[in-house]
């Protein structure tokens, strides 16, 4: 079985922010399924066709806690695990799939590594678009995108979820 786990924050606050991305991804792979909210996993997943989604229902950095619930009761193999999100190194409308490439300062991927280990399928999604330097990726990564921006990011999205 495949699992796509989309990282994000949870909360109406940060539905549409960059660092969302990876749970606008899993929305559009649900499609006209529906997410079932799980204690136990502390995510909300649909499981459809061999594959598994899920939104961890954690903030970001805790992530990984939730990943390895459902790796544990799935008993699944780290090559099985696509993890999306959101990244800085990669300018918006452009992302890259890779495996077992370090967090790069994302604290999400960091989790996720410390608890399940670092051998398994990333697609990362770029957000960077800044204007104004100053702005601290952290801030950054938490504001909404821009309606330019939202139309960009949309295509990008489009993408990914057909080649996943």
């Amino acid at each position: 079985m495949k699992v796509i786990v989309g990282l994000g924050n949870p909360g109406g606050k940060y539905e549409k922010t960059r660092h969302n991305v990876g749970f606008m991804v899993i929305d559009r792979l649900v499609g006209e399924s529906k997410l079932s909210s799980s204690k136990k996993f502390e995510a909300e997943i649909c499981e459809s066709g061999g594959i598994l989604l899920v939104k961890p229902t954690t903030f970001m950095n805790e992530s990984g806690r939730s990943v390895r619930k459902v790796m544990d009761f799935y008993k699944l193999d780290l090559s099985d695990l696509w993890v999306v999100h959101d990244d800085l190194d990669i300018p918006l409308r452009k992302y890259k799939i890779v495996k077992g490439v370090g967090p790069r300062g994302h604290k999400g991927v960091l989790s996720v590594e410390n608890h399940v280990g670092k051998s398994f399928w990333r697609v990362r999604v770029g957000v960077e678009n800044r204007k104004d330097r100053s702005l601290s990726g952290e801030d950054y990564t938490l504001m909404n995108f821009g309606k330019e921006e939202r139309e960009v990011i949309d295509r990008v999205l489009e993408e990914i979820v057909g080649g996943l």
